[in-house]
């Protein structure tokens, strides 16, 4: 039975499942689409954050593959926002820069699927805010220093891809950018500008990538640690 849970930053609530037959901690999703760690009844919960932390790209795979993530209150969403949970009859959300307040019953768990179709719809709206605003015109500048030419931006919220460019020269960006730290939003827009002129990932890519992001191999294992997952 679960007995307790813990709060994760990055992935939100991992509920605790003590049971006294359990030899090992395991982690894995749940049927209501959160991280679950089943562990033996006298384990300290401090060992179970040790091994979020020491698993975290394969718990983001995990995630991925689910195509759930869980968000819970205190959250920060992009570069300006969080997500508030206040009691209330009904469910309800309002976005009111910087705070994502979600309404709550006390019927209903955060980690419903209702509660978080509420928080997902508002954090989505909060991302795509982010990203119009600061996107376009960081690819703008990016372009200019670094001689690329594109015909137009898109934004998506693909579930597996920060970003693509199409043979036309159109850009798309992920939304989800904004939970990114800055260095490793250039490292992207850098990517795809260079995909106007190389649409492969052949060495002269790579070589391009170089010329205008110097530290880019750094960049490109730092952005495992993130998934585009919304």
């Amino acid at each position: 039975m679960y007995s307790k849970s813990i709060q994760d930053e990055e992935f939100g609530i991992v509920k605790l499942r003590r049971l006294a037959n359990a030899s090992s901690i395991k982690i894995s999703m749940s049927q209501q689409g959160n991280l679950q760690a089943t562990l033996p009844k006298l384990t300290p919960s401090r060992y179970v954050k040790k091994i979020i932390d020491s698993s975290r790209p394969e718990l983001r795979k995990i995630i991925e593959k689910s195509g759930v993530k869980t968000y819970d209150s205190g959250m920060r969403i992009g570069k300006s926002h969080y997500i508030i949970i206040k009691p209330a009859s009904t469910l309800r959300s309002i976005k009111k820069s910087p705070s994502i307040i979600i309404y709550k019953p006390k019927n209903l768990e955060i980690d419903s699927q209702e509660v978080q179709q509420e928080i997902r719809k508002k954090i989505i709206s909060a991302l795509q805010s982010e990203a119009k605003k600061y996107l376009p015109e960081r690819l703008k500048i990016l372009a200019m220093q670094n001689d690329f030419n594109y015909k137009r931006v898109r934004f998506s919220h693909a579930k597996t891809r920060w970003g693509s460019c199409s043979s036309s020269g159109t850009i798309s960006l992920n939304i989800a950018l904004m939970n990114l730290p800055f260095e490793l939003i250039d490292y992207v827009l850098i990517h795809e500008l260079c995909h106007t002129k190389e649409m492969n990932h052949s060495r002269h890519f790579w070589k391009l990538v170089s010329i205008s992001d110097p530290d880019f191999m750094r960049h490109r294992r730092e952005i495992k640690k993130y998934s585009p997952t919304i």
